[in-house]
């Protein structure tokens, strides 16, 4: 297969390790030591990792921080398995097992990685002491959002303009947009160089969304669990409008409808926090230190309540 831009992935070594799910292989980046552990999921883009490139090593200096690319992203093998949020859960805590990571772990999900770390949690539960929902997608946003939005075309060639208010515009053509604020060229070259690898998978989670987001709509509980929960709040630019096809009106409306969505996922625990962020969808770039403060807040919330 030839790579765009003649960009060859072995020139990118994997950060961290691969680890062997028996057969394919997971790439798992761990930095910093102390507990609980955060493990940060990507949303539905082609990022893997590297989705956090601005916020790890800062969560890292103050606990355990883990970062990974699910199947068929960046360095980590595809699965023949379907990527619903149920498998994509189980990869992540065989992964985690088997790199001898230790709950409690603290998960942080951009996107369609809110729904992912639900479903975690919904699955391990014990494991899991604490969120921090990153922008992230609602299981009923497609319902929700169906009057406003046109309906997505899934042939590759429109991927990005219809998934743009997901972001994943940047994820499809990372080299096309340029680099994110606080994101670094030798990161978007290794995106770009596993491109041909990575879409085929993130359309493959795409096709089992409506099946993800029925998986998570059926955990809306976190109990007691501290939960952060940020929200873009910026309006969407005019290519953004044009990509999604949409007038200015109908992005206000999105924004509105969004918001409800984001102010419904902060009911999720009795203890939440929920802060508007003046920043696009992805805020772990644009505004790292909003995340890396949120993160650090539910670190700190976990650590004194297991002191008591």
């Amino acid at each position: 297969m030839r790579h765009m831009n003649g960009i060859k992935p072995k020139r990118f070594s994997p950060q961290g390790q691969l680890v062997d799910l028996g057969g394919r292989r997971i790439q798992l980046y761990c930095v910093g030591t102390g507990s609980p552990t955060v493990v940060f999921e990507s949303g539905l883009d082609i990022d893997g990792s590297l989705s956090w490139a601005a916020v790890q090593a800062s969560v890292a200096k103050a606990t355990r921080a883990c970062s990974y690319s699910r199947a068929g992203m960046m360095w980590s093998d595809p699965s023949d398995e379907p990527t619903n949020a149920r498998a994509i859960a189980e990869d992540l805590h065989r992964a985690l097992n088997a790199a001898g990571e230790h709950a409690p772990f603290v998960l942080v999900g951009h996107s369609l990685g809110g729904p992912y770390i639900m479903t975690y949690t919904k699955y391990y539960g014990p494991e899991v002491a604490g969120l921090v929902f990153v922008d992230a997608s609602h299981p009923d946003q497609i319902q929700r959002l169906k009057g406003v939005m046109p309906p997505l075309d899934m042939t590759l060639a429109k991927v990005g303009a219809s998934l743009a208010w997901t972001g994943a515009v940047r994820a499809v053509a990372p080299g096309l947009l340029g680099q994110a604020p606080n994101q670094s060229a030798q990161d978007v070259h290794a995106i770009v160089a596993y491109a041909p690898t990575s879409l085929p998978s993130m359309l493959k989670e795409n096709g089992a969304l409506d099946a993800t987001l029925a998986e998570t709509g059926t955990f809306r509980q976190l109990g007691r669990r501290p939960l952060y929960v940020l929200t873009a709040m910026a309006p969407f630019s005019k290519a953004a409008l044009q990509s999604m096809k949409i007038t200015e009106a109908q992005g206000e409306q999105v924004r509105e409808i969004w918001k409800l969505l984001q102010d419904d996922e902060a009911t999720w625990s009795s203890n939440s926090r929920h802060e508007y962020v003046n920043s696009d969808h992805y805020i772990q770039f644009e505004r790292p230190d909003v995340v890396i403060k949120a993160v650090l807040s539910v670190v700190d919330t976990v650590r004194t309540s297991h002191h008591n």
